[in-house]
């Protein structure tokens, strides 16, 4: 039984002519009479009566008439829903994102991309970077905005970059509060406070200052960049985190942030997706707001990562 089938038998059922369907569907009534025929057929059972001129339902006709006709509204239904999907008129997107990003960034760019698309369905995932990407790896989230790139998740790829800066925190009566930047030797007399393992913060910083010939050993590990700024402000010690997680807390004087003499440490927050699957429209808008209304304007450079060679990132 074929979609085909089923329109002839209701123009047949509606016009109570094979003449008259065969004119409304641009068919040859010997063409139509073959479509119904085989209908019949694959039901077992008559569907129309043919007595003269006159073309009516069987039982099973109008059994089938009724059935079939709420089979095309569920068509025309479908139809209407994927136009929709197509114009944005609904979706669902699901982002993921790690801490820095996902507290401090994604939020704000959400409330502008809703604004745009205030049809379209948003869940947001917040964990570290590691988990993030595992979450994309396995299609958990249609796209995931993390800080820094692990290579050995070869299964995704980078779509965009924001450049961001990783500052030096320290409390407003900090002895270096009034300075613009400290030596990164001189961190070796502070305590540091640092995220946990699998924190692209951590790592970019600690793999900074290595690069400079300067190891440091955590002071006080926490597990979130709330708890450390906390804990700047209540004198536990320093710490180096992203200019976005402490824009607020330096506006107001809570925070004094600085820079390391001679070691600017950045670092991107990439826009991953999964190579293999395909983004839906509500991914793809969301992908086309950050490339080509470049919301993030004010906060940093956003752009189009070049693919790797073989289409795997970096």
């Amino acid at each position: 039984m074929t979609l085909r089938q089923l329109e002839s038998f209701l123009a047949v059922a509606r016009a109570r002519s094979f003449r008259k369907a065969a004119a409304t569907l641009a068919l040859s009534q010997p063409a139509l009479s073959q479509q119904i025929k085989d209908l019949e057929q694959e039901v077992a059972l008559p569907l129309f009566d043919r007595l003269g001129r006159t073309t009516r339902l069987t039982e099973a006709g109008r059994l089938l008439e009724e059935h079939a006709q709420r089979i095309f509204a569920m068509v025309q239904g479908a139809q209407q829903a994927l136009g929709e999907l197509r114009g944005l008129e609904r979706g669902m997107l699901v982002l993921g994102g790690s801490t820095t990003p996902g507290l401090y960034l994604l939020p704000w760019l959400l409330g502008r991309f809703k604004a745009r698309h205030p049809k379209i369905d948003v869940a947001l995932r917040i964990a570290n970077t590691r988990e993030i990407e595992e979450r994309v790896r396995a299609g958990e989230v249609d796209l995931g905005m993390v800080g820094g790139h692990l290579a050995d998740f070869k299964e995704t790829c980078v779509e965009a970059s924001l450049v961001d800066r990783i500052v030096l925190i320290v409390p407003p009566r900090h002895r270096w509060a009034g300075r613009r930047t400290v030596a990164p030797e001189q961190l070796k007399e502070e305590c540091l406070l640092t995220r946990e393992e699998g924190s692209a913060t951590r790592r970019v910083a600690e793999a900074a200052l290595e690069r400079a010939g300067i190891r440091l050993t955590a002071c006080l590990e926490l597990g979130h960049t709330e708890a450390i700024k906390q804990g700047v402000r209540a004198g536990l010690g320093v710490a180096l985190v992203s200019q976005h997680a402490v824009r607020n807390e330096v506006a107001s004087g809570q925070l004094r942030a600085l820079g390391l003499r001679g070691l600017p440490i950045e670092r991107h927050f990439h826009v991953i997706r999964h190579e293999a699957r395909a983004l839906g429209p509500s991914a793809r808008a969301f992908l086309e707001f950050l490339q080509r209304d470049r919301p993030l304007g004010r906060l940093g450079r956003l752009s189009r990562q070049p693919r790797p060679a073989g289409g795997k990132s970096a």
